[in-house]
């Protein structure tokens, strides 16, 4: 108010003000406008103005009386709202404008690439694979590269949280230096066991602590953590038995003794006992008579562990049929060294044809524990002509035969699959199972199967005739009987060079296979003498 009194004292301010806005300072109260509804006993038309400012005269010898004026706060409020909405419609012009030069200039500007973070995929294997190479170049979607961390059980540690996920701290030893890192995995693939009952080969608690981090692996982790306990598998398959039939799925009879104290006896000799829970035929005895299983029931009381046993089956070869997604083969492995246990010792592996009976075997199995991406069914031969399904791996399953890098290939599209499905949500269906050609294994020098054929040969087949699923290798030979020494050469015959082991068994086989099958005898000789020649060249 003082401000207004100052303003309205000054004869200036007053001269440009408008007609019928001055105000009789000497008249007492101030005349309200007639559209006012203003109550007129308020406040506001009590108040006088001072007597003690001298009267105004305006410059234009208007009248003062003609019209109310009104009261200097309507005017001033009046103009303030004049002034903001000026201001306010000033300003979203402005923004308007500004809008419109950053659109402009976003759509004019090159789009910058989106820089993703690469998805980590863990590989639990050991160094003999080196999967980083596998992986090179590959990406998930075409968007998010592959960062592999590859290390054995042995060599991580991990946390896991509830809401975090899981936390894998590495120790390894790479090229004789310590490496150490911490990271959180997107993926797992395991291609290693989780339990042994060797010393210092349990990682169960791993396997839970990535299942408590909610990581997705292949195989799924329950199924790893199924995988565990090989009875516990072979109940599985004893369902599949009941449900498929003995011919569709002719499982070996086994018998299980949680501990020593049940192993009293058992219907028929020899027998193959296996103890506890382990891999690569460790733990695992032929037992010829009753005595030796008493003895056996010793050990298995102090190593304080289950049992199983089943009938041991006379072979003529072991038969593994592979899956891995949607592609199959099967492969033969017959002994040359006369050990009892296939995988161990010499021994002969060649691709055999994949049958509709094998397919339902591994397909049956792959079933188990919600869905096996990656298994093998193992089985035996016998010489009773009937086969013995024995056993089925995991994802954990060594690849074997001349299509290895092959197989990892096929490990490394279906990884990227699901990686794909289950990080990005994205199903990339997987390439139709293709019957593989099966070609009969070349005959190297030695006898034995070449490690590796040109990718020629591979994929057009050999031309000779595959052999079939219940063929056994002697079948396969078709050796006759041995040629008389007279066609060596003797008397006034020159002596033939000396020959190495390796030339010496490839000239026994052309011999062999110039003869006639005519004499059984004689071809079982052919066959020990074979087996011979192979077991004197591996041993070297």
């Amino acid at each position: 108010m003082n401000y207004l009194r100052r303003r309205l004292s000054d004869s200036s301010f007053v001269a440009n003000l408008p007609n019928g806005y001055m105000m009789d300072l000497q008249s007492g109260p101030r005349p309200t406008p007639p559209s006012s509804t203003s109550n007129p006993a308020s406040p506001a038309t009590e108040r006088r103005t001072p007597p003690s400012l001298p009267p105004q005269v305006p410059a234009s010898g208007s009248a003062l009386g003609s019209s109310p004026a009104p009261t200097p706060g309507g005017f001033l409020s009046s103009f303030s709202s004049v002034v903001k909405t000026a201001q306010l419609a000033q300003n979203a012009a402005a923004a308007a404008k500004a809008s419109a030069a950053v659109a402009e200039a976003a759509a004019a500007a090159p789009a910058k690439p989106v820089i993703r973070k690469p998805k980590i995929l863990l590989v639990i294997d050991d160094l003999h694979t080196d999967w980083a190479k596998c992986f090179r170049g590959k990406k998930l979607n075409g968007e998010y590269d592959i960062r592999v961390e590859q290390a054995e059980f042995s060599e991580i540690n991990l946390a896991s949280y509830m809401n975090t996920g899981c936390m894998i701290d590495m120790q390894a030893i790479r090229g004789g230096t310590k490496v150490v890192r911490s990271f959180k995995p997107d993926f797992v693939l395991i291609r290693q066991h989780a339990y042994s009952m060797t010393p210092g080969e349990d990682f169960r608690s791993l396997v839970i602590g990535l299942q408590y981090g909610g990581v997705a692996s292949i195989n799924s982790l329950l199924s790893i953590y199924n995988f565990c306990s090989k009875p516990w598998v072979f109940s599985h398959m004893i369902k599949l038995y009941h449900s498929l039939g003995p011919e569709k799925f002719p499982l070996n009879e086994q018998t299980f003794y949680p501990n020593h104290t049940q192993m009293v006896t058992t219907p028929t000799f020899p027998v193959v006992v296996k103890m506890g829970h382990a891999h690569a035929g460790i733990g695992k005895i032929k037992v010829e008579n009753e005595l030796d299983f008493q003895d056996i029931t010793s050990v298995v009381a102090l190593a304080r562990t289950y049992a199983t046993s089943e009938p041991y089956v006379l072979s003529k070869y072991d038969i593994r049929i592979q899956k891995i997604g949607n592609n199959y083969k099967a492969y033969m492995r017959t002994s040359i060294s006369g050990n009892w246990k296939a995988n161990t010792g010499s021994a002969m592996l060649e691709q055999i044809a994949m049958t509709d009976r094998y397919r339902l075997w591994v397909d049956s199995c792959a079933e188990m524990f919600g869905g096996l991406d990656i298994c093998a069914v193992k089985a035996v031969h016998g010489k009773d002509g009937n086969d013995y399904i024995i056993e089925v791996m995991d994802s954990s399953m060594p690849l074997i035969g001349e299509h290895v890098e092959e197989d990892r290939q096929l490990i490394t599209d279906l990884v990227i699959n699901k990686m794909c499905s289950v990080l990005l949500g994205i199903n990339t269906p997987q390439p139709s199972a293709v019957k593989p050609q099966t070609t009969q294994p070349r005959r190297a020098q030695g006898g034995h199967r070449s490690g590796s054929d040109s990718p020629s040969q591979s994929a057009q087949g050999s031309p000779q005739r595959a052999r079939s699923a219940n063929t056994s290798p002697s079948q396969a030979f078709q050796p006759g009987p041995m040629p008389p020494p007279a066609a060596t050469g003797t008397g006034s015959q020159k002596q033939p060079p000396q020959l190495n082991k390796s030339q010496s068994l490839t000239n026994t086989f052309t011999e062999t296979l110039k003869g006639n099958a005519t004499d059984d005898e004689a071809k079982a000789e052919t066959i020990r003498s074979l087996r011979q020649s192979f077991a004197s060249l591996f041993s070297d």
